[in-house]
């Protein structure tokens, strides 16, 4: 398999610092991916916006793994209520004239 998009677990770790068991636990908890390809640990490239938001709310505000799940959880029921919340307005400005 291609690993042109991928990082290593290990690189994530020693970069920010953290162990390798904490993407463990965050896989583990399905908050992300981590590919095994030839026994070597990888996390797509577009994972590391949201790997960087769970290493703040962890280290930043003291939250465990399960408190950043549900954190990040209702950050997306806000981002979508949000949306629907814009689409309701934009229905509705066609009765405002």
């Amino acid at each position: 398999m291609n690993t042109e998009n991928l990082i290593t677990v290990h690189t994530l770790s020693t970069h920010y610092q953290v162990e390798v068991a904490f993407f463990n636990n965050l896989d583990e908890i399905g908050l992300i991916e981590i590919l095994n390809i030839d026994e070597t640990h990888y996390v797509h490239n577009d994972a590391i916006y949201k790997i960087e938001k769970i290493i703040r709310i962890h280290q930043d505000l003291d939250v465990n793994i399960e408190g950043v799940a549900i954190i990040l959880n209702l950050l997306q029921k806000i981002d979508s209520l949000e949306q629907e919340l814009t689409t309701v307005k934009n229905s509705l400005r066609i009765y405002d004239n």
